[in-house]
């Protein structure tokens, strides 16, 4: 399932990151091409408009000769600076050449297939490939004095303008471009997939912890209904036995009762404070007063174990937070404390102030967590030691209960433990 989930992620991030890419990449080949394009277009027209001696006269580096036989013309080899090969051809109707205007020496078959493939496309501009050279041609009617009936001239001017340079700057152009495209696809590629993976990653935590926490509550659930199933059927086989005589039975249903409560009763804290749009209300109160609240509350259940209590509270510490969500906090790491406290032990209790953070920590002596489980401690419905857990009638559930109320109040929780010796759990939160 997440598996296809990540891939709808990275086809659509290829998708809209390559449209975008070919897009951009086209935007600026066509800008490219039309600009090149009407460069040779200007040219081309400025070129069949003016004589080619005059063009090189006013570029002031020689002259270019004309001859109306083909056979005895000559060139000056000598090209202008900035100065584009071109030639012109004139044409009779039959198609001969009839005059050669050139400063470039070409081989007279150059000429007569220039022009008989340019009198074959039957067009009066177009592009074509003579010898392995690109050459840009248009034709136009000559300014001669012989005209026919039709009011047509007799003779056509073919004007011939090399463009093998810009048409090789427009293909090595798209090659760069299919070859940069192609490199950013498998870059495009490698960092969708790894953002892909990335974001589907909390998503697919997210539910094989929801998974488990169903599994587990559905677990410690089926603990009570049984107690209170089996109760039921010994209830139903004495029938005529008088409730005095079957309390014992009533009593177990009682506790199963009781147990599924709690447990639901937690479900329902932990579902309350991971809404989203849960408002905490955060006013300053005395954090000093209501841990010594406390330490009194838990007295009478630590004088049971033999376990003494020390603590080191500074006076009238205020802190603005949601007071009964605090309270809650310690009530839950007291009644831990309590609960795993070895007998005869002792409970380290400290409420400090540094700067602008009050640090409260309870300290108790014990078995302690190894250190395997402390990344775990604060996981709902974990227990390392789930025997002696369900020997103190906890779900695993009040930690993480604590955990996420001190993450709201924009706080941290954490613990530190040494094996059978303590364990210490500690939070934080600005005044």
């Amino acid at each position: 399932m997440f598996k296809g989930l990540r891939n709808k992620f990275l086809i659509l991030n290829m998708t809209i990151t390559s449209v975008v890419m070919i897009a951009a990449f086209s935007i600026i080949y066509l800008i490219t091409y039309n600009n090149i394009q009407l460069k040779n277009q200007t040219k081309l027209n400025s070129i069949s408009e003016k004589d080619l001696t005059t063009i090189e006269l006013e570029k002031g580096t020689g002259s270019a000769q004309t001859n109306n036989a083909p056979e005895e013309r000559t060139t000056d080899k000598e090209i202008p600076l900035g100065y584009s090969p071109s030639f012109k051809i004139e044409v009779d109707p039959a198609g001969n050449i009839v005059n050669t205007e050139s400063i470039i020496d070409l081989p007279e078959e150059t000429y007569n297939r220039a022009a008989e493939i340019a009198l074959r496309n039957k067009k009066d501009k177009s592009t074509i490939t003579v010898d392995g050279d690109t050459w840009e041609y248009k034709i136009t009617s000559t300014n001669e004095d012989n005209v026919l009936k039709n009011g047509k001239s007799e003779h056509n001017q073919i004007t011939f303008l090399d463009v093998t340079e810009s048409s090789k700057t427009l293909s090595d152009l798209l090659i760069t471009f299919l070859i940069v495209g192609l490199i950013m696809f498998i870059v495009i590629f490698l960092i969708s997939l790894y953002f892909a993976n990335k974001a589907i990653k909390p998503i697919s935590e997210n539910w094989e912890r929801q998974k488990q926490f169903v599994a587990d509550a559905s677990h410690e659930l089926k603990t009570p209904l049984s107690i209170i199933n089996a109760n039921y059927d010994a209830l139903l086989v004495n029938q005529e036995e008088t409730i005095e005589s079957q309390k014992r039975w009533l009593d177990y249903i009682k506790i199963g009762t009781d147990r599924m409560e709690k447990l639901i009763n937690d479900l329902l804290t932990l579902a309350k404070i991971d809404e989203v749009n849960l408002e905490i209300c955060k006013i300053p109160f005395n954090i000093s007063d209501i841990i010594n609240e406390e330490i009194l509350s838990m007295e009478a259940a630590a004088n049971e174990k033999g376990i003494t209590l020390f603590s080191s509270i500074e006076p009238a510490i205020t802190v603005k937070s949601d007071s009964e969500r605090i309270k809650q906090v310690i009530s839950i790491l007291f009644d831990n404390a309590i609960k795993y406290t070895s007998e005869n032990g002792h409970i380290d209790i400290s409420l400090t102030k540094s700067k602008h953070q009050i640090l409260f920590s309870i300290k108790n002596t014990g078995k302690g967590i190894a250190k395997k489980d402390l990344p775990k401690i604060f996981d709902r419905f974990y227990r390392p030691d789930p025997s002696r857990t369900q020997d103190s009638g906890g779900f695993g559930l009040g930690l993480p209960i604590a955990k996420t109320i001190i993450d709201r109040l924009g706080g941290i929780i954490y613990v530190t433990s040494v094996e059978n010796e303590s364990t210490t759990f500690s939070f934080a939160l600005s005044q």
